[in-house]
């Protein structure tokens, strides 16, 4: 897609939307469902979708955190800046690692790789969404190695995907640290904001970052959508059962894996 069509404008609002109440009903910003789309239905190569996706990720989580502050203040955020400083160590090395990676790698290749991760996180919102801390898993230096170590595998999953990485980084802070659910909510964004900043910055070295200056007010509408639709799920949370829900999402990322593998 060479230049930006108005005529998407209303589609892209409506995806994000959707897209977003369904990040909203599970905790997530829903990028995970939105990369397939930019691929299938808006004709964008795979590294474009991976720019775009982040973009509008970026967007959501950074007004997310601040929507979060009633029940999650940024004091107690702050209260916990080792924990946020120990997964940095590694996401922002591993967001920069695989931006480059997804730079280099051939659009046939990116397109098996997004495929993988697509199964990888539909098995992660199965097993790991529901969570419930029991006290952290490891202490004192095993536990900060083990947090460079997850940094490095979020920040890696993230820039390839252009995702905020939360639903690898929610479990990670509850089992690893012991975070009750909903600061690993906040704490998630705060280690995801720098982590895609520091993904954009890698991307903006390639050619293809030119793909937000063609689509720029396309990202917004999306990113608006997003918003709009990340609200209205979080007011749905707790009708759909997770029993119900949680299956019915991870099946939808395992058919957008199948087809993304299958993009030609």
């Amino acid at each position: 897609m060479s230049q930006e069509n108005p005529r998407n404008f209303p589609a892209a609002f409506a995806v994000g939307a959707g897209v977003g109440t369904l990040g909203g009903l599970i905790g997530l910003g829903g990028a995970e469902f939105r990369l397939p789309i930019l691929i299938g239905l808006f004709r964008f190569s795979a590294l474009e979708a991976v720019i775009l996706n982040k973009a509008t990720s970026l967007v959501v989580v950074a007004t997310a955190l601040p929507f979060r502050a009633g029940t999650v203040p940024f004091s107690e955020i702050a209260a916990h800046w080792p924990t946020v400083a120990n997964l940095l160590v590694g996401s922002l090395a591993g967001a920069w690692v695989g931006a480059g990676w997804a730079t280099r790698l051939s659009s046939a290749a990116l397109y098996k790789v997004l495929a993988i991760l697509l199964v990888m996180i539909a098995g992660v919102l199965l097993v790991g969404h529901d969570v419930a801390a029991s006290g952290a898993f490891l202490t004192g230096t095993a536990q900060m190695l083990a947090g460079v170590l997850a940094g490095v595998g979020i920040g890696v999953v993230a820039s390839l995907m252009g995702v905020a990485g939360g639903e690898l980084l929610v479990p990670t802070l509850v089992l690893l640290f012991g975070a009750d659910i909903k600061l690993a909510g906040s704490l998630s964004l705060a280690v995801s904001l720098p982590t895609m900043l520091v993904g954009f910055a890698r991307y903006s070295r390639d050619q293809s970052f030119t793909v937000l200056t063609r689509n720029g007010r396309f990202v917004l509408v999306m990113a608006a959508g997003s918003i709009l639709g990340a609200f209205i799920g979080g007011q749905l949370l707790g009708i759909v059962p997770s029993a119900i829900l949680l299956p019915a999402l991870a099946a939808i990322l395992l058919v957008s894996a199948v087809k993304v593998w299958r993009h030609k």
